[in-house]
């Protein structure tokens, strides 16, 4: 099964990857956090019908899930590979999801809304993630009754996702611009326009391997499209300022520090998280430089798959000693 990190034609040098979410909840129940149990499982009811008993493609390639089956360890290797909130597998106990077999799509029942629609795609595709989620959005509307309000639109439990209930979002690789301390600026400067600066898992996380989320704030008094659009602006700006910086650069530095982490990620035997993630950075800049002649998916790959979860998932539990072997010999196998 491909992912959406593994397709090579979609990761972008800079732009790694593009999300879009809807909050949506429905009029007949209360907010998640009034919920119990029997209104979970109605709500799970609910939403599966709409979506796998209609007359569209979707009933055919999306599968329902409930998390009580899922075991630990893969419920947080989902949140390691960007498919659902850390918030959601935190308190996941009840509730279920639906999801696409290459996981770009996945829809959350009972997270901080009834309905969180995802779709996340590799590289910068505002426009083609957000049609796909304004189809599913279309679906469960025809089926079920949202709490919407003519003045203020969607009804969300947290204020700031009222209107359109829309997070879009884009993964950057800005390594120079983290370099050149020009990232605090940034966030302060996009920030005046009702947009944010947030680490590799969204709000409340830090910056990993350089990777930033630039998403929109202002959900109430905007059009889904202005949102996106303006999103993209700042995306694109990024996008040239991070390559006008790198031109800047001295060639021979660095190839020599794109060479010295290649070296290491090809014969360390022993590799930390945050050591893996510092180096194969580095290693992102040498592919998108020419450096290196390897694929643009190999880092993004390479950064997901070798997180803790994502390790336990596959070799099954091991303490943070034997995860950094199991990470190290993982890595080795993953380069050229």
């Amino acid at each position: 099964m491909s992912n959406w990190y593994t397709d090579k034609n979609s990761i972008n040098d800079i732009a790694v990857s593009t999300r879009i979410r809807l909050a949506r909840n429905l009029e007949n129940l209360p907010f998640p956090s009034y919920m119990n149990d029997e209104m979970q499982k109605n709500l799970n009811e609910q939403v599966k019908k709409a979506i796998l008993e209609s007359d569209t493609p979707f009933a055919n390639s999306l599968k329902y899930i409930n998390m009580g089956d899922v075991p630990e360890n893969e419920i947080y290797a989902m949140v390691e590979r960007h498919i659902i909130s850390p918030e959601f597998a935190k308190s996941s106990k009840g509730k279920a999801i639906i999801i696409s077999e290459d996981e770009s799509v996945c829809i959350m029942i009972g997270e901080e809304d009834h309905i969180r629609i995802q779709v996340i795609l590799g590289g910068l595709a505002l426009e083609k993630a957000y049609e796909i989620a304004e189809k599913i959005d279309d679906l469960l509307a025809q089926k079920l009754n949202f709490a919407y309000d003519s003045q203020l639109g969607y009804l969300t439990e947290c204020p700031t996702n009222i209107g359109t209930g829309l997070r879009a979002s884009v993964m950057m690789h800005l390594p120079l611009m983290e370099s050149d301390k020009s990232i605090s600026e940034l966030a302060q400067t996009i920030g005046k326009i009702g947009f944010t600066v947030r680490g590799m898992y969204g709000e409340g996380s830090k910056s990993k391997a350089s990777l930033y989320q630039i998403s929109n704030q202002i959900t109430l008094g905007i059009t889904e499209k202005n949102a996106i659009d303006n999103l993209g602006v700042i995306a694109n700006q990024l996008i040239a300022k991070e390559k006008e910086e790198r031109k800047n650069v001295d060639t021979i530095q660095l190839e020599d520090l794109v060479w010295r982490a290649y070296g290491t990620l090809k014969n360390q035997r022993v590799l930390s998280s945050d050591e893996m993630m510092r180096l194969v950075s580095k290693v992102k800049i040498g592919i998108s430089e020419g450096i290196l002649p390897f694929e643009n998916t190999l880092p993004v790959q390479i950064l997901i798959e070798t997180q803790p979860f994502m390790l336990c998932r596959k070799y099954g539990d091991r303490t943070p000693q034997e995860r950094d072997i199991l990470r190290a010999k993982t890595v080795r196998n993953m380069m050229p």
